[in-house]
């Protein structure tokens, strides 16, 4: 069995302006299809056909296998980062979230100007994380296509802040992007599952 390319869970232009088709377009039907299209033509030379894709990361990482490594990585956290989008006011943190919010960071806003200067103060490419770290969440960031799965960590959200993510939307305007993203379209309830352990699985189906 292969990986697939999972279909958005929104359509197309759901996030405009924030996010727009054209965006979706490369970002989603060429970029993260290249990482599937990659990672298919390996696994059955390397021998890891039928394994989930968290498996194939872990395996990668124990045989120093970078190129496995980093492009299964990237599908992992592309199908995890577009779960964690929504149209702008449709979903909010449910009470549990918000009471580790608040408890973590003193408040909602605290919580994205942090995640915010996170994605904007990482060099290069890679990924700005809420995770959960024992019972308490925390943001960190990856590099390239680093994964928490990898990492021992509890995926909550995600920001991409590979160029590929905003340069058609917001050129070189990083800082714009990530402010603009985390203030409108937020998947709020995606959070709150992956608090409580239901919806991350989602993100590592063996298509």
């Amino acid at each position: 069995m292969a990986f697939s390319l999972p279909p958005l869970p929104f359509a197309p232009d759901a996030l405009d302006p924030v996010m727009s088709a054209e965006t979706f377009e490369y970002h989603h039907g060429k970029h993260h299809k290249a990482y599937v299209d990659k990672v298919n033509g390996w696994i059955d030379e390397k021998g890891l056909a039928g394994l989930a894709l968290s498996e194939v990361i872990k395996k990668a990482k124990d045989t120093n296998d970078r190129g496995l490594f980093n492009n299964s990585g990237q599908i992992w956290n592309h199908n995890f980062f577009w779960k964690g989008l929504a149209p702008a006011g449709s979903t909010k943190p449910s009470a549990k979230l918000q009471a580790a919010i608040d408890s973590g960071f003193g408040s909602t806003e605290a919580l994205l100007k942090k995640l915010a200067d996170e994605a904007v103060g990482h060099f290069a490419s890679g990924w700005a994380w809420l995770v959960l770290e024992g019972d308490a969440i925390k943001v960190t960031s990856l590099h390239d296509g680093d994964s928490p799965v990898a990492a021992g960590l509890t995926p909550l959200f995600t920001l991409d802040v590979w160029e590929h993510a905003y340069y058609i939307d917001y050129r070189n305007a990083r800082p714009k992007f990530a402010e603009t993203v985390l203030a409108n379209v937020i998947n709020w309830d995606f959070i709150s599952e992956n608090l409580d352990g239901n919806g991350i699985a989602r993100a590592d189906e063996q298509q």
